[in-house]
């Protein structure tokens, strides 16, 4: 059950459950047309009513939160992308990394017994430090800068054939990396301690840095073994001696941690990859003194360490020595102890995500290259087949082909134009082509019709109807126009004086179904408007005579287009099925085996979007609404003749370049800030500035073809940095509202009028 209240223009309140399927229609008050469908519960509708007409129902709390839902969804997937390339810099050391080393200063503030003691210091609860040494005879294998997945399990597979236990100071984000080989560590009996997250420096950090590297690294242990350490080695440290008013407090800091600092003897100097006999030389400590011997399972090739270690092992065992680990030789318990369960699954989940990453970066990169392929290719081959394109037209002497004389209904569908319907039907007043004009009034509640009516101009008609969409309006158009050939046009935009005449040039060919025209920018004098100038010369226009050559038109504009009335009417006229009624019936029209063409000498000023938030939402119903119609058209993959050449040649060209390429796009100037920040600026900005030198070049010719002015190009870097990446965000906005199977309604933009009278193309300078 549900209940009406309310009544005349206030709003009314429906509460309950509703489904309205069909095409509903309720007399005695407020009338529904269109094809409305709600289903679920419904909270709160409002009814607006004007001045007796159809009132429009709007769930407003839904659609805002569905729209919202999408947006989250949109810039959740963009978050995600930034977070993979910032998570993979700084597990390989190139986000945050600070490649500082310090070198030996004075050493005032540290005791002298520490200095000349052993090579472990550790801290009570006062901060009172004590060295331990090694007992004699005895030594402590330690390794640094692993796991390595090349050199570790080599490592391993030496100490397991000789059966001795060493002590791994291993990396954060190594471990992360490796899980499974700190596990085999574990599992093998050796010890395992912190040597940081990414091998900083720690005189150069503050203390809050120095406690996250120990926080990180003990997160990375819990998840990759389950298990933490309180025994730790310093990046860059060798041996105790060797410390001094610099280190020294962050030797205390540590050890306020609670952690076992441990420094070497005897340094094997592997990491300068001497020969194998020198590093077992350099290992060797003097007469039979214990020592914490240093070698690397990272960091380089270590195939001389390997070589070297099992030497090692095998001579000093000849000697009478015994192998241990770093708490072993001081006889006291691992410095390895079972993690706690949450920052165990902590670790974990930093492990997943550093495999996701590890997996998912190589398909970026590799989508990277095919973008900048794709980018440059598609670049390339639109100049080509322009330049191909014109060259064919100057043969054929398309300009003086044989006039087409018939008379043209030209049909213009308007909801709400009253800033623009004075303007646009004075432009086609001045027609040099016999014609009539079609206002087909769409509900306006503004006083459109009105306005077109009170103009008294000749051979114009209005024609009212309740708002049922765009589509509606064309056909009802369509349905009462005198003429066969019929040119479609928006309430927004104005025709030049011979406009018409040039458009409907290629109707001389029966075999040709509907034109496409030159749709230009009029309102380009602000910095949003000399974006879409750009975008409208470079890649509508000089896109269409690629498509042109290739007879793949895959939109006539709405802005801009004649059809023959009876190839309109085979294609199934225009339908309301997609929210780009203009891509729909274009393909259609292929299918159905007309040829589409392109006139460039037809031209049309439209009112472009003069906001962001304005632009957001045509650029959202055109991508959405082009996804509508190649789903829509799937199954022309599969057909045959005409259908089929549009399904196999310009249905993947409309994919690639029209959605792929654009939605991978970001990814070059995002892996172009990434390197300008953390890897090579001079590098990347090179290859960005090479990127954009070619599509500067492409512009040119494309601005040279319609005879612009060159210096609206002068904020074509800007519009690649700021307006791409707003494309980017429509588009990944659109497709994950066509992932939702979400339904939206057709959107109204603003206008403003100020395209008013007919332009001449500028003269290029």
């Amino acid at each position: 059950m549900f209940r009406l209240t309310g009544s005349g223009r206030r709003a009314a309140r429906l509460t309950g459950r509703l489904r309205f399927t069909g095409r509903p229609r309720f007399t005695g008050g407020p009338r529904f047309t269109g094809r409305p469908r709600f289903t679920g519960r419904l909270r709160t509708l409002k009814l607006s009513k004007a001045d007796g007409h159809t009132p429009k129902l709007r769930t407003v709390k839904l659609r805002k939160l569905r729209t919202r839902t999408r947006m989250v969804l949109a810039l959740a997937t963009l978050l995600a992308l930034v977070c993979t390339l910032l998570l993979d810099g700084y597990l390989h050391a190139e986000v945050g990394n600070d490649a500082r080393v310090y070198r030996s200063h004075a050493s005032h503030t540290v005791p002298d017994r520490l200095r000349k003691g052993g090579p472990v210091i550790t801290f009570d609860r006062k901060g009172k430090a004590t060295e331990h040494a090694i007992p004699s005879k005895t030594i402590a294998l330690t390794f640094d800068d692993g796991p390595d997945p090349r050199w570790t399990p080599e490592i391993l597979d030496v100490l397991r054939r000789h059966r001795v236990r060493g002590t791994f100071f291993v990396l954060g984000q190594m471990v992360v990396r490796h899980p499974e080989l700190v596990r085999r560590m574990r599992a093998a009996g050796h010890e395992v301690g912190v040597h940081t997250f990414s091998h900083v420096d720690l005189s150069y950090q503050d203390k809050g840095r120095m406690d996250r590297e120990l926080a990180q690294s003990q997160l990375a242990l819990a998840g990759a073994a389950g298990i933490t350490s309180s025994l730790f080695r310093a990046p860059y440290a060798s041996k105790v001696r060797a410390l001094d008013d610099r280190t020294w407090p962050v030797q205390q800091h540590i050890g306020s941690k609670g952690y076992i600092s441990a420094f070497v003897d005897t340094d094997s100097e592997d990491w300068q990859r001497p020969p194998v006999k020198e590093i077992v030389q350099n290992a060797t400590p003097e007469k039979k003194k214990g020592a914490s011997v240093l070698f690397h399972d990272a960091g380089g090739n270590r195939a001389r360490t390997v070589t070297a270690l099992g030497l090692y092992i095998e001579r000093m065992q000849k000697k009478g020595y015994s192998f241990t680990t770093v708490t072993g030789a001081l006889g006291a318990h691992s410095a390895n102890h079972p993690a706690r369960t949450l920052p165990i699954w902590e670790g974990r989940a930093l492990i997943w995500a550093a495999a996701f990453t590890h997996s998912a970066l190589p398909t970026l990169m590799a989508l990277l290259g095919l973008v900048g392929f794709s980018v440059i290719g598609r670049l390339l081959l639109m100049v080509v087949l322009a330049w191909w394109h014109r060259r064919s037209r100057e043969r054929r002497r398309w300009s003086r082909v044989q006039e087409v004389t018939d008379p043209v209904s030209v049909i213009v569908p308007a909801y709400n134009e009253k800033e623009c319907i004075a303007g646009t039907l004075r432009s086609l007043s001045a027609s040099t082509h016999p014609i009539e004009i079609l206002v087909v009034d769409d509900g306006s509640t503004d006083g459109t019709a009105d306005i077109a009516e009170a103009m008294g101009l000749p051979n114009v008609r209005v024609l009212r109807q309740a708002n049922a969409g765009k589509p509606a309006a064309l056909n009802r158009g369509i349905a009462h126009a005198s003429h066969e050939l019929i040119v479609m046009m928006d309430g927004d935009t104005v025709f030049e004086p011979t406009t018409i005449r040039e458009l409907v040039r290629p109707f001389a060919d029966s075999r040709v179904g509907a034109v496409a025209g030159n749709a230009k920018v009029g309102n380009r004098g602000k910095l949003i408007g000399a974006w879409q100038h750009i975008e409208y010369v470079m890649g509508f226009n000089l896109d269409r005579r690629m498509y042109d050559l290739l007879r793949c038109m895959p939109t006539i504009p709405g802005a801009i287009g004649a059809f023959r009335r009876r190839a309109v009417l085979e294609a199934g006229s225009m339908s309301a099925d997609t929210l780009a009624e203009d891509t729909d019936i274009t393909i259609a029209l292929h299918r159905a085996g007309w040829q589409v063409v392109y006139q460039e000498h037809a031209r049309a000023w439209t009112e472009a979007p003069s906001s962001l938030g304005q632009l957001w939402k045509q650029r959202y119903r055109w991508s959405y609404g082009t996804m509508q119609a190649l789903w829509k058209h799937r199954r022309s993959l599969i057909d045959r003749g005409p259908s089929g050449r549009f399904g196999r040649v310009g249905m993947p060209l409309v994919v690639l370049f029209q959605i792929l390429t654009p939605l991978c796009a970001p990814l070059i100037d995002l892996f172009t800030l990434y390197g300008v920040i953390f890897l090579d600026p001079v590098r990347s900005l090179l290859a960005w500035g090479a990127l954009l030198l070619v599509q500067l070049l492409g512009a040119a010719y494309a601005f040279r073809l319609d005879r612009e002015n060159y210096r609206a190009l002068a904020v074509l870097p800007l519009q690649q940095i700021v307006y791409r990446q707003l494309m980017y965000l429509v588009l990944l906005h659109s497709c994950v509202t066509a992932a939702t199977g979400a339904l939206l309604p057709w959107q109204k933009l603003k206008r403003t009028g100020e395209v008013e009278t007919p332009r001449a193309p500028e003269a290029v300078r």
